[in-house]
């Protein structure tokens, strides 16, 4: 072997000579079963490979190639695997000249076919398998850098060597190899990130829609956990500038099989929020709204198929049968993944963002901007706790630091007016928004803990709690109590058609938030006025307070509610002692509604136009009966003012492009010499010299003419003097 080492190192164009012999040689052993002559050809071969590296290799490589292809095609598994390891071994070479002609279709497909070897013996059947594993990763290896092999990025390819990677990935997953070698789960995985972090910009497309065939066919995005884990395999392989693709791709994905079943459609999207939450901050790309776009229509179609049972709107017997609870579990993972989308972009992406979900939200009466299917108000009920779900998860752990920027009256106003809807929950929902955006320093924990407790009533109060301490000043501190107060008016009040228990609980909310607010301000007597009515309370009314009204069984009785109230007069004497300006206690709370509030307190249209026309004439001082006439001439007035104002600029320009040129600057010269004029008598009025303090002397002609004095002799009013 080291005298034809050497003479092929002397003799370079002697190799292709020698490759050719060999391969002739090994031909005809291979054909007559003499292995061990096959053996010594293959690792002659491998040594000259190994030791020459001249410009006439190209040649010799051919002849090895060919031997080694001619290994793989033997149906003996011993020469499979002696053919795969030589192959390995070429292709960790660097040859110094670029190949032409050289294609590796046949290893692709043959490498291919041994991963999915099913030989009977299962020892063998491994080494078979993770021999073609090898042999695909030396393919890679081989090919991925070379452009004049750029193909092997083609999908005829990737449609063989993704695939194979998969199917040993998951059947081999409790297999292992021997103590010192790695198992088939270890080294697949290795080939499949050394794949994919090889993979440009242009090649993601084609790595990874085999990947999403591959769980298609074999129904495996039911199960989730193949799923997830092959594609934290790619997220964190690929290089992290390309984790868009990757999403974008899934999400093409999710919309292709939205008539899927819902634990299908599930499965993407827990792996799209495994793949969001490791996709680097800002990843999501360029097209972000798309993103979020996309997962609430997921959501409306969701909310369609468990309301209407079908997935096209009918319910012909050969449809699907669709099961609720699955249908649940889908929605509750898009909101997650909504929320862990919105983790990764910076705030004023997710400030956006929260624009965008809140336009969505159909409001009653104005627009469905999700449009439905047929699933009726129930479904526009449930889009709405939906989306609002949603903007739970995306303003969770928001940080501004201006509370402008995180509450613009586009995003607020809606927002309130579905504070104000009939369904509880979506009032707890607007409240819990609410506080994700108001806390900034994460002080919501320490309101959340509290012993007792309704779910709204602890969120009012915990939203009290984090306005008076992250809005921390004076004016904000008695506009809390002044809001306080008006609750309490508003329990005592009998125009609202308010339950006893609620009354109750609206005294013990007051009662729980003055205790608060009065420590703060440390004011003593404000304190002690506070105190004295909490214990007159604890002794007469207990049910007026927290512990004894938010608990299973209350007991209260109805009568006793004046004798134990908190009393604005006092109140306002004793913070106005302290220096607090409470001028605006004294001042009525009156809410003010908007348009997008009356709507949600499902009034119409019609009935808000009505109402604002009778406020209007109540106003005026000569009450005037509009009727249909009165607005029918209105309209007809100004139709005619419309027609008048055409027809005068129809004139003008005519008379520009008609009449001669003299009669145009005739027009034009008339009227800038009365501006002229007009200008002259303002100059003379504003220019003219001012009087003296010395007075005006009478000329001979009966004018009067101004007498000079000195101006340090004048005298100049006070308010004239700087």
């Amino acid at each position: 072997m080291e005298k034809l080492t050497f003479y092929a190192l002397s003799a370079p164009e002697k190799l292709d000579r020698i490759g050719a012999y060999l391969s002739e040689r090994l031909s005809r052993d291979v054909a007559r079963h003499r292995y061990g002559y096959v053996c010594i050809a293959m690792e002659a071969l491998d040594q000259l490979l190994m030791a020459c590296h001249c410009q006439s290799i190209n040649l010799f490589v051919e002849s090895f190639l060919k031997m080694v292809r001619k290994l793989l095609e033997s149906d003996k598994p011993s020469l499979q695997i002696l053919g795969t390891n030589s192959f390995v071994k070429f292709a960790n070479i660097e040859e110094d000249t670029p190949s032409y002609h050289r294609s590796y279709d046949f290893f692709v497909s043959r490498f291919s076919e041994m991963c999915h070897s099913s030989y009977e013996d299962p020892d063998i059947r491994t080494k078979i398998r993770m021999a073609g594993i090898k042999g695909l990763q030396g393919v890679v290896r081989k090919t991925v850098n070379d452009e004049l092999q750029a193909n092997i990025w083609d999908p005829q390819h990737m449609d063989k060597i993704v695939p194979s990677l998969l199917f040993n990935l998951q059947k081999n997953l409790k297999e292992r190899g021997g103590k010192d070698e790695l198992n088939p789960v270890e080294l697949t995985e290795r080939c499949f990130r050394e794949l994919l972090g090889r993979a440009a910009y242009g090649n993601i497309k084609n790595a990874i829609t085999p990947v999403l065939m591959h769980l298609d066919n074999h129904s495996l995005w039911e199960g989730k956990t193949f799923a997830v884990r092959c594609f934290k395999i790619i997220m964190y392989s690929i290089q992290s500038q390309h984790s868009h693709l990757v999403i974008q791709q899934l999400l093409g994905h999710l919309d292709a099989n939205s008539k899927n079943s819902a634990t299908v459609r599930a499965g993407i999207v827990e792996v799209l929020l495994e793949a969001a939450a490791i996709a680097s901050s800002g990843s999501v790309g360029p097209t972000v709204l798309e993103v979020f776009n996309t997962l609430l229509r997921q959501l409306r179609l969701s909310v369609d198929y468990e309301l209407t049972g079908s997935y096209d709107g009918n319910t012909n017997i050969g449809t699907k049968i669709i099961k609720a609870h699955e249908e649940r579990q889908l929605q509750e993972a898009v909101i997650r993944t909504i929320g862990s989308f919105a983790n990764t972009l910076p705030t004023y992406q997710r400030s956006e963002v929260m624009l965008f979900i809140m336009g969505k939200i159909p409001v009653p009466g104005v627009h469905l901007a999700l449009p439905s299917t047929g699933s009726g108000p129930e479904g526009t009920r449930m889009i709405q706790i939906m989306l609002l779900k949603s903007l739970v998860q995306v303003t969770a752990g928001f940080q501004t630091t201006n509370m402008l920027t995180a509450l613009p009256n586009s995003f607020l106003e809606p927002l309130l007016s579905f504070s104000l809807t009939e369904d509880p929950e979506a009032r707890l929902l607007v409240l819990q928004i609410l506080l994700s955006l108001i806390d900034r320093h994460d002080n919501r924990p320490k309101f959340s803990n509290i012993r007792y407790g309704r779910e709204h009533y602890e969120t009012l109060f915990a939203l009290l709690g984090l306005l008076s301490v992250e809005l921390a000043n004076e004016e904000v501190v008695v506009d809390l109590i002044r809001l306080t107060l008006a609750l309490q008016d508003l329990a005592l009040s009998t125009d609202e058609a308010l339950p006893v228990y609620n009354r109750c609980a609206v005294h013990a909310l007051a009662a729980a938030y003055l205790n608060l607010i009065c420590q703060l301000t440390t004011v003593p007597a404000f304190c002690q006025h506070i105190h004295e009515v909490i214990e007159a309370r604890q002794k007469e009314s207990p049910f007026l307070l927290p512990e004894d009204v938010f608990i299973d069984n209350p007991k209260y009785v109805p009568s006793l509610f004046r004798d134990v109230l908190f009393l604005q007069s006092k109140i306002t004497e004793v913070l106005g002692g302290s220096g607090y300006n409470t001028e605006r206690l004294a001042t009525p709370y009156v809410p003010q509604y908007t348009d997008e509030d009356r709507l949600s307190k499902r009034k119409s249209i019609g009935e808000t136009i009505s109402l604002q026309v009778e406020v209007e004439s109540r106003n005026s001082p000569e009450k005037e009966e509009i009727t249909f006439e009165t607005l029918k001439n209105a309209i007809v007035d100004s139709v005619g003012m419309e027609e008048q104002e055409r027809e005068r600029r129809r004139l003008v320009v005519e008379k520009f492009q008609k009449a001669p040129f003299e009669e145009i600057a005739a027009h034009c010269g008339a009227r800038a010499t009365l501006l002229q004029s007009k200008l002259n008598q303002i100059f003379e009025i504003t220019i003219r010299p001012p009087p003296s303090p010395s007075g005006t002397i009478s000329s001979g002609y009966g004018q009067t003419q101004s007498r000079s004095v000195p101006i340090y002799e004048m005298k100049f009013p006070d308010l004239c003097v700087y």
